[in-house]
């Protein structure tokens, strides 16, 4: 089955960045439409950017302009840049497909210091 690993959080600033990383395994990686999601404490998980079926890109209107998502297929691996960090970006995040439907890995924890 499909393994997704997360890394790359920390603890930064405000003004400042970090770069995400989920290492997938299991499938054709290019073929699914993988993206990024989070989840603050008391809130549902939201998605952040995320690849479509098409090919293209889609991010949350909080995040346009300061995240960029990417991916290596030689590497098997999506990345988050993100830039600008705001305190309401602190949440877990975690990568997955449109539906998650695959098996969540542990998400990365993002902390943003004001």
């Amino acid at each position: 089955q499909v393994q997704l690993v997360e890394s790359g959080g920390g603890l930064v600033q405000a003004g400042g960045s970090l770069r995400l990383s989920c290492a997938a395994s299991g499938s054709i990686f290019s073929f699914n439409a993988l993206g990024w999601y989070r989840q603050a404490p008391g809130k549902q998980r939201e998605m952040v950017a995320r690849f479509t079926i098409g090919g293209t890109t889609t991010y949350a209107d909080s995040v346009k302009g300061r995240f960029t998502i990417s991916r290596d297929n030689a590497k098997n691996t999506v990345y988050l840049q993100m830039n600008s960090l705001k305190p309401e970006d602190t949440a877990v995040y975690y990568c997955n497909n449109l539906h998650n439907s695959y098996p969540w890995g542990q998400g990365t924890q993002v902390t943003v210091s004001s």
